[in-house]
């Protein structure tokens, strides 16, 4: 039943109203009958229809009342319906100035639930991401390690079968040792890609700000970063998902964005880190459904460790992002 409509048969409210109508009723006729009114003398007549309006006025009164005291439990259902099922923990029970006991515990009840499933959803997010970075560590660790020492092999291989070959291969052979420098420098780039070195030796400020520099040097475009507050600890899922979070801006700009400046802030106050990759490109509709695949998962990688995701951008005005991490 919605607020300010009329009871129907299928709500709460209404069946309470249809089972006191037939119950009023019922008890009409039967004091009728017990009373012997003779409807055919006018003056049992009138009796009889000043006790059928009556009863019909207390009924008036009676739908009211209940509509009143069942508005609570209209506005709780509103409210649950309008829940984001992306952040369901921002779910606020409404306060009620004449609130139904019932309906307040409901609405408490729904709330810890709502809580718990965010909770474990977050719980079981930070597992799957944690299994998935330590797989990206693996690949990385035996790109780096297995696939691009086999390569060095072949390369110093090719070196010694060049210093012995006749002088028509020694064209090809230096062709072939440059295609696997190239490969080399492909594994390199791509091990680094998966799991940065620098996030485990250096820290996440030196993550970012490196991978920023091999951006600019890759893409051409202009790129500053600018880091103020006090250093702030934060925990290992909290660094990964900042640096996946402008590794895939950057990837992002890239791609699609057609920009000629990218600017990078990392400000913290001791208690948090807030980090924004802004750009001068073409820019996009936020709520496109076609534009929301990629910034969903930002948003919900973010979640994940308790922090926000900010979008700010319109066509032709280039982007703005921004990650807060408490």
């Amino acid at each position: 039943m919605k607020r300010g409509s009329t009871p129907n048969s299928k709500s709460l409210a209404g069946q309470v109203v249809a089972a006191n109508v037939f119950m009023v009723v019922a008890t009409l006729f039967a004091a009728s009958v017990a009373a012997r009114l003779n409807l055919t003398v006018a003056d049992q007549r009138g009796q009889f229809a000043l006790l059928g309006l009556s009863i019909l006025l207390v009924l008036l009164v009676n739908m009211l009342m209940l509509r009143r005291r069942f508005s609570p439990l209209d506005r709780l259902i509103e409210r649950v319906e309008a829940i984001d099922p992306a952040d369901p923990a921002d779910f606020q029970a409404p306060h009620y100035d004449e609130g139904a006991a019932e309906v307040d515990r409901l609405a408490a009840s729904f709330h810890r639930m709502l809580r718990r499933i965010d909770e474990e959803r977050k719980r079981s997010g930070r597992l799957v991401v944690r299994a998935q970075e330590e797989e990206r560590r693996r690949l990385a660790r035996d790109l780096h390690d297995e696939v691009n020492q086999s390569l060095t092999a072949i390369l110093l291989r090719l070196e010694a079968v060049s210093q012995t070959a006749p002088p028509e291969l020694k064209r090809e052979l230096a062709d072939v040792k440059k295609l696997v420098n190239q490969a080399m420098g492909e594994l390199v780039t791509l091990a680094r890609q998966l799991r940065p070195t620098a996030l485990d030796d250096h820290g996440l400020v030196s993550a970012i700000v490196s991978h920023i520099r091999r951006f600019s040097a890759q893409t051409g475009v202009a790129a500053d970063v600018r880091v103020s507050g006090d250093p702030v600890d934060l925990e290992s899922d909290q660094e990964i998902a900042v640096y996946r979070f402008a590794q895939e801006a950057l990837s992002n700009i890239a791609r699609h964005a057609a920009a000629k400046r990218v600017d990078v802030e990392l400000s913290s106050n001791g208690h948090g880190l807030e980090v924004t990759v802004r750009d001068d490109g073409r820019g996009f509709d936020p709520h496109s459904s076609s534009e929301g695949g990629g910034l969903s998962g930002m948003a919900e990688r973010a979640r994940l460790v308790g922090g926000k995701l900010r979008v700010a951008s319109a066509p032709g005005h280039g982007t703005s992002l921004t990650l807060q991490v408490p």
